[in-house]
């Protein structure tokens, strides 16, 4: 791989440009010099491409590279636009391929794998735009527990996901967000539990697929994983989790499970509530955050594998695509 040109795409058009730019930073400062020659491509919020400065169309840079390297967030990134932008051009890259990003992205077609690969799922109500919000928000107070969670399709990060109860808060949220733009929106029974996150890494230490210790996810009293304490420090990450063997070797299975059933390459993590009932799916990163504060670096570092040595066996799975 020596001399291999890495190009580095971060930024993008989605609502998660800021923690884009973090990720594709920290990727760029993880590869080793010595063994990549690396570009960092910076695509703004317009989503025009920029190369050592100047703005340039995709295809131009895109020839340049033996690799992408997706520090990518949210629409663009995980939804399979961009990967089908490296498909045509025939650019290699890791993590998930266009068809499987749509699919993890879609949390409703997620949580329909899930379901047919045997994992349980929250039960849920999804409203398509233009759909009876009115009558959609009426019957979700009438058969769900209160509070329920309401969260855009589509969207990463916790980006637009509330916790409300009652018919006008309900109705409230569901309006909010196909009024910035969602195309259609999932409201979930709210499963009570603990939070975890588990990844996986193919072909890694010699196995098939690896699974990475399981991080315990503790938010604040009184909140859940929201986008607020997700990136303010006020949750409590642990790795490994403090749950049972039993418990975590569940949550590895599961893990493996969904990437299966999704068709992902390469990398994810995924998301579950562990509750009295058992382990419940919520959905799965393709792109997962490698920021310092991002869970998966936590999971690597937790069993001896640095940022760049994980950059640099992305880069080897890539090649061999």
């Amino acid at each position: 791989m020596q001399g291999t040109v890495v190009g580095v795409l971060r930024g993008g058009p989605s609502r998660e440009h800021d923690v884009s730019l973090k990720s594709g930073a920290a990727i760029i400062a993880a590869l080793p010099e010595g063994r990549f020659t690396i570009r960092d491509i910076y695509i703004d919020k317009a989503g025009r491409w920029h190369d050592r400065g100047r703005v340039v169309a995709p295809e131009a840079v895109l020839h340049q590279l033996d690799v992408a390297l997706l520090g990518l967030h949210g629409e663009y990134g995980e939804d399979g636009q961009v990967q089908r932008l490296l498909e045509r051009f025939g650019v290699k890259y890791a993590g998930a391929d266009s068809f499987s990003s749509y699919l993890a992205m879609h949390k409703l077609m997620a949580k329909v794998h899930a379901k047919e690969a045997g994992l349980l799922t929250p039960p849920f109500r999804y409203i398509q735009s233009g759909e009876n919000v009115d009558a959609a928000a009426h019957d979700i107070t009438r058969n769900f527990p209160q509070p329920v969670i309401v969260k855009p399709i589509g969207w990463g990060s916790s980006v637009g996901i509330s916790r409300v109860g009652g018919y006008a808060p309900v109705r409230a949220a569901i309006e909010a967000l196909f009024a910035e733009g969602a195309p259609a929106v999932l409201v979930e029974e709210m499963i009570r539990g603990r939070e975890a996150t588990a990844g996986v890494v193919e072909h890694l230490r010699d196995e098939e697929l690896y699974a990475l210790p399981v991080v315990e996810i503790i938010p604040p009293s009184g909140d859940f994983f929201s986008r607020t304490v997700k990136y303010d420090g006020s949750t409590t990450e642990i790795c490994p989790g403090n749950f049972s063997r039993v418990t975590t070797e569940e949550l590895q299975r599961a893990a493996k499970i969904i990437h299966k059933a999704l068709g992902i390459n390469h990398y994810s993590r995924s998301d579950f509530i562990v509750s009295s009932k058992g382990v419940y799916y919520l959905e799965t990163n393709t792109l997962p955050g490698l920021t310092s504060e991002s869970l998966m670096p936590k999971s690597l570092a937790a069993v001896g594998i640095s940022l760049s040595e994980f950059l640099s066996h992305l880069v080897g799975l890539a090649l061999s695509r």
